[in-house]
Formats: C-alpha cells, structure tokens, sequence
C-alpha cells in the first residue's frame, strides 16, 4: 500500500464521493465543508464542486459506460467504482482536463487506497474504455430505459414522472436537471428597490437580473451575491426563486399572527415578516423539530433585521393543536417535510436516496401536521400548504385527502404573475424544474369557511 497521497482536487472530491455513496453525508453540505476547511482558491473550488456534483448527477449514465469494461473482474468494492466513475466523467464531460492527468491521479488514489495490483487494474479499465470508446445511449431501445440511463433518473422515478407529465416533458425534466443551478437572493424591498439593489450589485461587479417568476427575487450571473454589501446588510438573502412565492400567497396583512410550522431553516419565515408590523400586533411564530435549527431560524431573523416580529420555537408540527388554542392564527405556512425531489439540481444524491417506499411514508407525515393546525387556524384565515417536490402522492394528493375529511375548508386559486400562471391546474401550482430553472415546488391555498 502507498504510504502517501497528495491531498489534490480529485483526491479531496474521490473522498466527498465515497461519503455520500457510503450515505454518511450530503453532496452539498460535504462541499461547503471541504472548501471551507481545506481553504481552497475559488478555480479549484470550482474543479472540486463540478466533480462531486457531476460525478453523482451523472451516476447511472457512467455505470452504464463502466460496466463492458466490468464483466470479467470477480469483484469491484465500491470505493473503486466511485474512483472509476469521477475518472469516467473527467474523461466524458470535461474537455479541459488531460487525460493523463486522469489516468495519473486516479492510478495514485487507488493504489494509496488499496495497493499496487488495484492501481493497475483501474489503469487497465480506463486506457481499454479509452480506446475501445463507451456505448451510445441512444441504442437504447426501450424508451423510459434510455431516459433513466441518458439522465441518470432511477426508473421508479422515470416511471412515475411519465405517468404524471409524460415521457417527452419528462426526458425534458431530466435535461434540465443536468445544468448547474443558478443562485438567486430575495430583496427585502421594504428598504431597498430592486433597481437599487441591481446598481449596488453592479458596483461591486456582481451582474444579476430581475427574476422572471418573483418580483422580490434577483438571479446572479457573475459575482458572489453572499459577499455583497447588500447581503452584510441584511437587505438581501440568498433563496430560490420558486420559494419566493409562498409569503404572497398568504396574503398577510400588517397585524396578522401567523404560523410556520415547519420553519427552518427561515427563508420563508423572514419573507412572512417583512409583511408584518410588530407595533399592529403581527407577529410570525416559527417551529422546528430541532433546537439547532431554531436557533438558525432566528440567527436569519437578526441578520435580516425582522427579530421584532420572528418568535421561533422548538415544536412537532405535529403536535400544534395541543399547544396552540383553536382559532388562534389568520394565517398558517405548512411547508411540509417531503422527498425533496423538487431540489435534484442542487441536490443530486436525493434521486438515489429515495425509493418508492417514502411516497408512502411521507404523505402521512405531511396530512398529520395539516390535521394538527387546522384547528388553530381562524374562521376566514388561509393556509398555504408546500412542498420542495413535484410528486402528486406528497401534492395533489396530500391536499384531495385533507379537503375530503375537512368540508370547512376550500381551495382558492393562487395569485401570481402572468409567467407562472400556466403552471396552475385545478388551482393548484406546479413548478417543474425545467420551466424556468428553479427548484420543482407545490403550493395550494386553503381557505377556512
């Protein structure tokens, strides 16, 4: 075995890869992570993000072109196939990067990580899939097959997506999925216009633009939004357009008490505050499971300046109604717990983390904490219920089986601007990852009688 390895980009980004494959840790968070502790400059953070991300995202396409190459060996441990997909994508996806210095570096990890025969073996298999070339994914015959593999979608999930949108705006879903995520920031306009913020972004060399879906929201081009001025001054925060949309929905008014059941880590609650005044008697009480991720809640709070009216607060969403008195809310937020699969762009390993079973599993959760704040909500107040994923069995469905036990509630047709209003159907709205290259998102409006 070799005594030592240089600690370079590929070595750092094989280790992240070998974490999440373990399911001992996220891509995203094991990124910020690393680049924080290794203290790496911004081109190799760059090299280091594209690795880990695009070696998940692209999994089932390069265990496709891995596995003729595979046949004859008796076993493969999986460090080695996580070592020989990073390798295949460097080769496949990145035209900058010198295929020596590929086969070189990977030659190093695996005999550093298993010994000298298992170098050569990984020398072997790439210089072979080098020469002989991979397959085309288009000889794929069977259609879902070739979506699944081209876009690395496991098939229970190809599966379920034809049958709610089709097969075309499916493998459309899956292309999106393969570019990297834009990084957008809400303004809180109170203070600051959004042509304001565009000038003060502008004079630090950030280049942004107006979203198409938020009028709140701002989607960076070049520069680094969290480094801004604006951000140290808490009149910007970094949030995802879509999410953008679930304060207005509320329809808050300055006085109103509202709560966010599900609240961390208080994107949304801030949002919810900047409509209130803490001297009307608005106020926002925002839950979570987690006393960590109630103090995050109110960390964000201060640093947007809306402490006066946030009141966080470690609770079970679950338990609301043996907390709160019935009526006691004009408005409630139910972002629900969810798969998640709304949130594939910057979350790769959610698709392989995921299986049938949590369509099961989830839905109950989330119909138990409608069911425990829906008494605490007033006659003629509004709830709007969302969620980070695009599956109908945590949507549509969710909000059928609450309605039908719950006659005193009704559905009311979301506001929002003229670009997003095709993404509602029977007044409920959808955004698919692919629309306007957000996150998948769900909201509904429920309306008490």
């Amino acid at each position: 075995m070799s005594k030592t390895v240089t600690k370079t980009v590929r070595y750092i980004a094989f280790t992240l890869l070998e974490r999440v494959d373990k399911g001992g840790a996220y891509s995203n968070l094991a990124i910020k992570e690393a680049i924080a502790t290794t203290q790496l400059n911004e081109k190799d953070a760059r090299l280091l993000t594209e690795l880990v991300y695009g070696t998940i995202g692209n999994q089932l396409r390069l265990d496709y072109y891995l596995a003729p190459f595979l046949k004859k060996a008796k076993k493969v441990d999986r460090w080695v196939k996580v070592l020989l997909r990073m390798s295949v994508y460097q080769l496949h996806f990145l035209d900058k990067v010198p295929s020596h210095a590929i086969f070189n570096e990977a030659v190093e990890i695996a005999k550093y990580r298993g010994n000298v025969g298992v170098g050569q073996f990984v020398n072997g298999v790439l210089r072979q899939l080098q020469r002989v070339g991979v397959r085309d994914v288009e000889q794929i015959a069977e259609p879902m097959e070739r979506v699944s593999i081209t876009y690395s979608l496991p098939m229970w999930l190809v599966q379920a997506l034809v049958k709610q949108i089709g097969l075309e705006a499916t493998a459309e879903l899956g292309a999106s999925l393969m570019k990297p995520s834009h990084v957008s920031a809400r303004v809180d306009t109170r203070v600051c216009t959004m042509q304001e913020a565009l000038d003060s972004l502008a004079a630090e060399g950030i280049t942004a633009q107006p979203s198409a879906i938020s009028p709140v929201g701002l989607v960076g081009e070049k520069g680094f939004l969290a480094g801004s001025e604006l951000f140290t001054r808490g009149q910007l925060t970094i949030q995802d357009e879509s999410s953008m949309l679930v304060a207005p929905m509320l329809a808050i008014e300055p006085g109103d008490k509202v709560l966010d059941a599900c609240a961390a880590p208080g994107g949304k609650t801030t949002h919810i505050a900047t409509y209130l005044d803490a001297e009307k008697g608005g106020e926002v009480r925002a839950l979570d499971i987690h006393p960590h991720k109630v103090a995050l809640i109110e960390e964000n709070a201060m640093r947007l300046h809306v402490e006066t009216v946030v009141h966080a607060q470690q609770l079970d969403a679950r338990k609301v109604s043996e907390v709160f008195a019935p009526e006691t809310f004009n408005r409630i937020l139910v972002d629900a717990p969810c798969s998640g699969i709304g949130l594939i762009r910057r979350k790769p390993d959610i698709k392989y983390q995921k299986t049938p079973k949590d369509f099961t599993n989830l839905p109950k959760i989330q119909l138990s904490i409608l069911e425990s704040v829906a008494p605490t909500l007033k006659s003629g107040g509004r709830m709007v219920y969302s969620t980070c994923t695009i599956m109908e069995e945590e949507n549509e469905q969710v909000v059928a089986a609450f309605l039908a036990k719950h006659p005193e509630f009704e559905l009311v047709e979301p506001v929002v601007s003229e670009s997003v209003r095709g993404a509602i159907k029977d007044h409920m709205l959808t955004i698919y990852p692919q629309a306007f290259h957000t996150d998948g998102f769900f909201i509904s409006c429920l309306q008490k009688k």
